[in-house]
């Protein structure tokens, strides 16, 4: 089954981004990757606009994290308000971890 795959997380892991959205693009999926805090042509924002739509738009979110960006925390909201298929790629395993792993068990991503 073909998903539309939003990828949102961390500037710091730009390129576990590319290397996760190339398998998954392999695999035959869509992906849209996240407009970082240095995107340029977006002030604040318009990365969170950017990072709304790419969410509104797909079947299902995956995550990579360092557990200290803010604005992942921001975009996870977003996730968790409309109730999308969450999946952690990669995560530091700080504190935030256990919301997130309860959630992502229990919207039945694949």
């Amino acid at each position: 089954m073909r998903l539309k795959i939003a990828l949102i997380g961390s500037t710091q892991y730009a390129f576990r981004f590319a290397a996760h959205a190339q398998q998954l693009q392999s695999d035959g999926h869509e992906v849209k990757l996240p407009a970082f805090d240095h995107h340029p042509g977006l002030d604040v924002l318009g990365v969170c606009a950017h990072n709304r739509d790419i969410i509104t738009w797909a079947d299902e979110v995956h995550l990579l994290w360092d557990n200290r960006s803010s604005g992942t925390v921001f975009d996870f909201g977003m996730v968790f308000a409309l109730r999308k298929p969450f999946k952690i790629v990669y995560m530091e395993i700080k504190t935030f971890q256990g919301l997130m792993e309860a959630y992502e068990s229990q919207c039945g991503a694949r």
